[in-house]
């Protein structure tokens, strides 16, 4: 026997016994493997147009779920959530003050760490006098009550494509406030992720596949490929102003509509028919 074919059969042993551990049929390798696939080249005189979009992405609609199951981690698989706050533990990934949308004022560890954590005081009987002794825990942020995401992204038509094409630019968790009667306050922004840093990472974490477990996404391909459901709360503006901020209830709802719908509308009206 030739010396590739013993180390094609090793590999193969290999292989097959770490699926077997892993409770798999055959060896998972494509998500381990796999690389980001690279944006087009873009340079400035090839961008006729751009708008910046921040958009809201919220978990609790089916379409994201993705992203937000499963809340404890098992196996290879993460929420989106675990997955960057692993990677701040690790000191992979930097983050940026959830005022810094432009990544200009950059978190240190133990403060992105902490962020979102609670705190509270439990009272201990002292063995010797019988007091009561307040002491004060920390109870680390549970990963499922990050609900939401915050997306910054800038679209742009590519007169060299002759496209219409969208760059994500970075990603906010974001958690609910709620006061001692569990009663809805706001909602806290926990820092930005510059999202071209966390590509890397994202690609080549698995999410779960509601449709066929055989072909594994990674949340860098839900990403890349739109799979999420969202709503625009801000466009760039003169007043630099949400649009919390001059409509409310149905009329912020119609907006938003109408910023996507002038995007959408702008490659259209470029084209003859």
């Amino acid at each position: 026997m030739t010396k590739s074919f013993l180390f094609t059969f090793s590999l193969f042993i290999t292989l097959n016994t770490q699926a077997q551990v892993n409770g798999d049929i055959f060896a998972r390798t494509n998500a381990i493997d796999k690389r980001f696939a690279p944006y087009p080249s873009l340079i400035e005189r090839d961008v006729i147009w751009s708008k910046r979009i921040w958009r809201t992405m919220d978990l609790k609609e089916k379409m994201n779920h993705p992203f937000y199951f499963p809340t404890e981690s098992y196996g290879n698989m993460n929420s989106l959530f675990t997955v960057i706050r692993n990677h701040i533990k690790a000191s992979e990934l930097t983050v940026y003050d959830a005022i810094d949308d432009d990544f200009t004022i950059p978190l240190n560890k133990a403060a992105a760490q902490t962020v979102g954590d609670k705190s509270e005081i439990i009272y201990i009987e002292d063995e010797n006098t019988g007091e009561l002794i307040g002491k004060e825990i920390n109870n680390p942020l549970y990963a499922g009550d990050v609900m939401r995401f915050r997306i910054k992204e800038e679209w742009f038509f590519d007169k060299q494509r002759s496209v219409m094409d969208v760059r994500i630019i970075g990603i906010c968790p974001v958690i609910e406030v709620m006061d001692d009667n569990d009663d809805y306050k706001g909602e806290l922004p926990m820092y930005w992720v510059y999202f071209p840093e966390i590509r890397p990472i994202l690609a080549r974490q698995e999410t779960v596949n509601r449709w066929n477990d055989a072909e594994k996404r990674t949340y860098d391909d839900l990403f890349l490929k739109r799979f999420f459901s969202s709503y625009i709360y801000k466009e760039s503006n003169v007043y630099n102003r949400k649009i919390s901020e001059y409509k409310v209830g149905l009329n912020a709802l119609l907006e938003a509509k109408d910023i996507h719908n002038k995007i959408d509308n702008f490659e259209q009206d470029l084209w003859e028919y």
